[in-house]
């Protein structure tokens, strides 16, 4: 049978007078029954409202403390509730104090709870483990950590949850501890093309090593396919210090050994991006009989450039003015015509947009955009032509425009009318 929670987005926070809060998550149990339809062609599933606690977690100094009260669990333990107490001060929850008010802001929190579970585990420990996850979009925050169940003294009087057969504590809690964290600070990031960027993603365990091997693989998934980025295995020799075997798939990418056993630190950088290298990115962090993972999203952009087939427009007949949009990543990209007329300071639209070309991929995995307008000789000199560039690397819309120039005269009728006012001048001398 599978246990699963999830976490609707909805909790509370209590606080003690040392500045440690606790921070209650109020989810819903998720059971998969024998039935042969649901999630993943598993059985039926029903859920449960259940409750999550984090105990201990600390808390900023500028934090008004006085305005909150502590938790009270129920005065009545039933074991029918499913009502998890978690100790996560070793390890700690990095940046949990971003919770607190993440319901205040309204941001949309979403945990998972699952029990853990492998088959060494079973046959080496009498605990039982879980499986959190807990990520709020708005905020980059993303984490993964194991639970271990407490022991509790069983007496005549110990209450056992009904579903899951473990006991409670005499308030009514399952009593566990964090073991094993995984986190990220950067969920979703965008990088330049042919430039280079940080993947965060990092691990802490309890002040007692689970185990001093630590193995990290990064995939790649991206438009259902998947492929190995480069894993490490590190191991902590009392003689040698800390030993490292790394297997590299895509060239420029790395990860600094030394960090992973003194600080935790499985960040990995990728160098001289391509088009090839977005998609999810998916760290698996194990250490003896565990393994959590965090999923991160890599864009890469690259900003067009924009340019104009002409630099100056003198208007006799219509003429049709080219916009080029060179050379950028992803594919969407705008163009819009504008104008400003000589009297105005706003610019407006053109009626007639043009006529826009078919998209043109390069070899990089680049894209290529030009637009075509005709412009009547009816628009006034001094009017200001605006190609208006709109794309998701750029900041803001990208402008580029000229002027329409005031005809000049041609200089065969200029010579004639010269010629005719020199013979007018001569005349008038001889007379």
């Amino acid at each position: 049978m599978m246990i699963e929670i999830f976490f609707f987005g909805l909790f509370i926070t209590w606080v003690h007078a040392d500045g440690a809060a606790d921070v209650v998550l109020s989810c819903a149990l998720v059971e998969e029954g024998s039935g042969l339809s649901g999630m993943g062609g598993g059985g039926l599933f029903t859920r449960t409202p259940a409750t999550l606690v984090f105990r201990d977690v600390a808390v900023g100094p500028d934090e008004p403390l006085e305005m909150l009260s502590p938790f009270v669990p129920p005065s009545v333990p039933d074991p029918e509730l499913f009502l998890f107490e978690a100790s996560v001060t070793s390890p700690d929850i990095p940046n949990a104090d971003r919770l607190l008010h993440a319901d205040c802001n309204e941001l949309e929190v979403m945990c998972e709870v699952s029990r853990y579970s492998s088959k060494e585990l079973q046959d080496s420990s009498d605990q039982t483990f879980f499986m959190v996850s807990i990520t709020v979009e708005e905020l980059d925050f993303s984490i993964s950590l194991i639970l271990e169940t407490l022991p509790v003294e069983k007496t005549q009087s110990t209450l056992m949850q009904s579903k899951l057969n473990l006991p409670l504590s005499q308030s009514g809690t399952l009593l566990t501890k964090a073991i094993f964290v995984v986190f990220s600070n950067s969920k979703t990031l965008s990088a330049p093309l042919r430039g280079d960027v940080l993947l965060d993603c990092s691990f802490k365990q309890q002040e007692v090593p689970i185990a001093h091997q630590v193995d990290v693989e990064w995939r790649l998934q991206h438009r259902g396919k998947g492929w190995k980025v480069l894993d490490l295995k590190t191991t902590l020799d009392d003689t040698e210090g800390v030993r490292a075997d790394v297997n590299v798939e895509r060239k420029g990418s790395s990860m600094n050994a030394g960090q992973v056993v003194s600080e935790g630190n499985v960040s990995l950088s990728l160098s001289t991006l391509k088009v090839a290298d977005e998609g999810t990115y998916i760290c698996t962090v194990s250490i003896g009989h565990f393994h959590a993972q965090q999923v991160i999203q890599l864009h890469v952009i690259q900003p067009p450039h924009v340019s104009l087939s002409e630099e100056k427009l003198i208007l006799k007949t219509p003429q049709t003015l080219k916009c080029y949009s060179s050379k950028y990543y992803p594919l969407d990209a705008q163009i819009e015509w504008l104008f400003v007329s000589p009297a105005a300071t706003e610019p407006e639209l053109f009626k007639d947009q043009g006529s826009l070309t078919s998209h043109r991929q390069h070899g990089d995995g680049t894209f290529s955009l030009s637009s075509l307008l005709t412009v009547p000789p009816t628009v006034p000199p001094g009017t200001r032509i605006i190609c208006r560039v709109s794309h998701v690397a750029l900041g803001a819309p990208l402008d580029i425009s000229l002027l329409v120039e005031t005809p000049k005269i041609d200089s065969y009728w200029w010579f004639l009318g010269f010629l005719i006012v020199t013979v007018i001048f001569f005349f008038q001398v001889i007379k």
